[in-house]
C-alpha cells in the first residue's frame, strides 16, 4: 500500500514511481534529459544565450588516448585476425588510426555553453545531443581529474541533479575546463551566484565558463589574476576554507584489506588473463613456473586446492583492496563550507571534489560490511538528492567517510545531522514473530540441502565431505540468523526515523521525517501468517527506499502515524472482524483501496 505525502518543498525534487524526477511546473525540460536547442519557454531570447564554446585544445591529447583504450580489445581482434594472412600490424595501425580519428572527432563535436539560468552540453559524432539542465536545480557538483588531465593542467565537472537513480550512466559533463575554472564554477554553480546587473548573460556565461579554445582563463571582472597563464605543470586550487569535520589518517589504511573491493579488481584481471591465453593458444605448462604450478594442481586433493585457491584469492585481493583504497581516498577530507555546503575531496592520482548542497540531505546512513564490522570499522553515506546509488556510494559520490573506526564513522555522522540521538539511540527490536522469521528463513534452505546431500550421499558416489560441509551450512546459517536478528530495529527521534537491518552489510539508516515523501506498506503471505509486515519509507534521495523489515502490523502503522501524522489516516480502518487476530486498533485498507487512493 503506498499512500502519498503532502506536497514537498517547492525547491526540491519530486521523485516519480520510475525514479525520475517529474518535469518542472512551468514546462522547462527535466534535467540531464536530450532536449533540442531553444527548446522550452526557459531559454533564453536568442540575443542573450552565449556562443557556444568548444573543450579545451588540451583535450586533443586526451581524446585519442581514451579512444585508443576503449577500443583495445577491438583492436586486440584485428591484430590477431590479421596474424593468420600475415597483415596483423597493418590491421593493428589501421584500427588505432581509426580510433584516434574517432576521438578527434569527439573534440570537435563537442561545445558547451553556460547562460543565466541553464548550462549545456552538445555532443555526439553519429548521434547528436543537446543535454541542458536548468541552473535552479542543480544539486552537485563533481569536480575530478585523472591523471593525464593534472598533467594537462585540466579538470572535469560533473553536473549532479535530482535524478539519481540506477538506470543513468551519465550526467551533464564539461571534460574538461581549466583547473582552476572548475573549482571557481563548482562555487558559482551551487551558490547560485548569477551575473550582475550590467553583465547579461552572454557575458556571465564566459566568465563562468571561463576557458578560451585554448585553455586558458578568459580575462573578466571574475577572473583570479594569474589564472590565465596557469598551464603546465597542473597546479591544484586551494582548498576552500570551512569547518573540517573528518581527515584522512594513515591507521585507516589498516581497513582496505577488510572491504575486498579488490576481489572485482582480481576477477577483471584474471579474466583478461584468460581472454589472453585462449586468444593466442598459449600452453601455460610449456613455461617453468607455470608447469610446476599446474603439476601441484593436478596432484593435490580437492578440498585443499579448493582451500589454497581461496586463501590465495583472499590474499591477492587484500592486497588490491588496500592499493585501491589508497589510491582512492589518499588525501580525503570532508567540509562543511559557509555556504551551507558539505565538501569532499580525495584522489591520489586521480582527484576528486564533490560539493553536496546540505539542504539536499535527507539523511545519512552508516554501513558496516560484514569483514569491516569484525575489525570494528564502519563507512558514512549520505542520503542526498543528485548523487547516484547504482555505482556504488564510493563512485556515486555519496561516500562521507571511507572505511574508519566505527567510532569515527558515528562522529562524522553526528557531525552531519547536527544531532547526536538517532545514531545513539539504542534500536527497538521486532520481537520473536520476526525473530522466528529470520531462523527460517535461513535454515529451511540449508537443511533442505542438508537432506539432498545426505541423500546424494547414500545413493551416489559422492565424496564424504559433501554432507559434513552442508551441516557447517546449518551452523553458519544459525550465526547469521542471529547476527540479522540483532541488527533489526527502529526508532523514531528527534524527527528522524532510524532503521537498522542487514547482517552481510549492516545498516543503520537516520532520516529526518521532512525528507520522506511516502509509505509502503507491504506484506507478503509469510507475513500475514506471522502479523507482519514492512514498512518502507520513500524518499528523493540515495536508494529512495528505506526498508524497516518484519515489524508487527500495529507497530507498523503506529510508528508511520507517528512519523508523519495523518498520512495513513486515509488508508486505515478499525480493526474488525479479527484480522490480524484482533492485535491491531487499525489495520490496511485493502490493496485496491490503497492504489486508488496512492
Amino acid at each position: 500500500m503506498t499512500t502519498p505525502a503532502e506536497p514537498p518543498d517547492p525547491r526540491d525534487d519530486a521523485v516519480a514511481p520510475d525514479g525520475h524526477t517529474d518535469p518542472p511546473a512551468d514546462g522547462a525540460p527535466p534535467d540531464d534529459r536530450d532536449v533540442p536547442a531553444g527548446a522550452g519557454g526557459a531559454v533564453p531570447r536568442a540575443d542573450d544565450v552565449p556562443e557556444w564554446r568548444r573543450l579545451s585544445n588540451r583535450m586533443l591529447l586526451i581524446h585519442p588516448v581514451q579512444s585508443l583504450l576503449q577500443f583495445l580489445p577491438a583492436l586486440l581482434g584485428l591484430l590477431i585476425a590479421g596474424t593468420t594472412s600475415g597483415n596483423g600490424p597493418i590491421y593493428g595501425l589501421v584500427g588505432a588510426a581509426a580510433a584516434i580519428a574517432f576521438g578527434i572527432l569527439r573534440w570537435l563535436t563537442t561545445s558547451y555553453r553556460i547562460s543565466a539560468e541553464q548550462v549545456q552540453v552538445r555532443r555526439g559524432v553519429l548521434n547528436r545531443r543537446v543535454l541542458s539542465v536548468r541552473r535552479d536545480r542543480i544539486r552537485t557538483v563533481d569536480v575530478s581529474a585523472p591523471a593525464l588531465h593534472r598533467v594537462l593542467g585540466l579538470a572535469r565537472v560533473t553536473v549532479g541533479t535530482g535524478l539519481s537513480d540506477r538506470s543513468r550512466t551519465d550526467g551533464l559533463r564539461l571534460d574538461a575546463l581549466n583547473a582552476a575554472t572548475a573549482a571557481e564554477l563548482r562555487e558559482e554553480l551551487l551558490h547560485r551566484a548569477g551575473p550582475g546587473p550590467a553583465a547579461g548573460s552572454a557575458t556571465a556565461g564566459a566568465t563562468a565558463a571561463g576557458d578560451r579554445a585554448d585553455g586558458s582563463r578568459a580575462a573578466g571582472p571574475g577572473a583570479r589574476a594569474g589564472s590565465a597563464a596557469r598551464g603546465f605543470p597542473w597546479t591544484p586550487p586551494a582548498p576552500p576554507t570551512g569547518t573540517e569535520l573528518a581527515r584522512l589518517s594513515p591507521r585507516w589504511i589498516s581497513y582496505g584489506p577488510f572491504t575486498l573491493s579488490g576481489l572485482v579488481t582480481v576477477g577483471v584481471i584474471g579474466a583478461f588473463l584468460s581472454r589472453l591465453v585462449n586468444e593466442f593458444h598459449l600452453d601455460p605448462t610449456r613455461y617453468g613456473a607455470t608447469r610446476e604450478l599446474a603439476d601441484r594442481v593436478l596432484h593435490t586433493s580437492l578440498p585443499l586446492l579448493v582451500g589454497e585457491v581461496v586463501l590465495g584469492l583472499l590474499v591477492l585481493a587484500a592486497i588490491a583492496s588496500t592499493c585501491g583504497y589508497v589510491l582512492a581516498f589518499w588525501g580525503f577530507r570532508l567540509s562543511r563550507l559557509p555556504g551551507g555546503t558539505l565538501h569532499v575531496t580525495r584522489g591520489l592520482i586521480t582527484t576528486r571534489a564533490i560539493t553536496l548542497e546540505e539542504r539536499r540531505l535527507r539523511g545519512v546512513e552508516v554501513s558496516e560490511p560484514l569483514l569491516l564490522r569484525a575489525v570494528g570499522g564502519a563507512r558514512c553515506i549520505a542520503i542526498a538528492t543528485g548523487l547516484r546509488v547504482g555505482r556504488g556510494a564510493e563512485r556515486g559520490g555519496s561516500l562521507l567517510l571511507p572505511s574508519a573506526p566505527r567510532a569515527e564513522a558515528r562522529r562524522v555522522a553526528i557531525a552531519v545531522l547536527g544531532r547526536a540521538e538517532p545514531i545513539t539511540v539504542p534500536l527497538t527490536p521486532h520481537g520473536p514473530a520476526a525473530r522466528r522469521r529470520r531462523y527460517t528463513r535461513a535454515l529451511v534452505p540449508c537443511a533442505l540441502l542438508a537432506v539432498a546431500a545426505v541423500v546424494a550421499h547414500a545413493l551416489l558416489p559422492v565424496p564424504d565431505w559433501v554432507p559434513v560441509a552442508t551441516v557447517v551450512l546449518l551452523v553458519l546459517a544459525v550465526l547469521v540468523a542471529a547476527d540479522r536478528y540483532r541488527g533489526l530495529g527502529h526508532a523514531l527521534v528527534d524527527g528522524t526515523l532510524v532503521a537498522g537491518r542487514g547482517s552481510l552489510v549492516r545498516r543503520r539508516s537516520a532520516l529526518p521525517t521532512d525528507g520522506i515523501i511516502g509509505w509502503n506498506l507491504r506484506r507478503s503471505f509469510f507475513q500475514r501468517r506471522a502479523g507482519l509486515a514492512t514498512l518502507t519509507a520513500t524518499t528523493a534521495g540515495g536508494e529512495q527506499a528505506y526498508p524497516v523489515p518484519d515489524l508487527p502490523i500495529d507497530e507498523a502503522t503506529g510508528l508511520a502515524d507517528a512519523a508523519l501524522p495523518g498520512l495513513l489516516t486515509a488508508f486505515l480502518v478499525p480493526a474488525g472482524s479479527g484480522s490480524d487476530h484482533g492485535r491491531s486498533p487499525v489495520r490496511p485498507r485493502s490493496d485496491a483501496a490503497g492504489r486508488s487512493a496512492g
